[in-house]
């Protein structure tokens, strides 16, 4: 699935869900060692337990973060996929 961003450096988030697991994460921009960090860091997890973890994280004075994007692109792909 492709997610348009809104807010942060990244423009684009692609992923794949597998089952209820978060599967290959690949965000388009943004600050390279960080969000390759997370994409790393959430493939595997069941989507539920992403979207816990990474909802509401802010990134300095943004009211959003790349993490929080993707756990809003997650979400919008259960909404759409139930």
């Amino acid at each position: 699935m492709k997610y348009k961003t809104h807010g942060v450096c990244s423009q684009e988030i692609n992923f794949e869900i597998e089952g209820s697991k978060v599967g290959h994460v690949q965000f388009v921009g943004g600050c390279s060692g960080n969000t390759q960090g997370v994409s790393r860091l959430v493939e595997g997890m069941d989507v539920d337990d992403a979207i816990r973890r990474l909802e509401g994280i802010k990134c300095g004075f943004r009211p959003t973060s790349c993490p929080d994007q993707l756990s809003k692109a997650l979400k919008e792909y259960k909404e759409n996929n139930q």
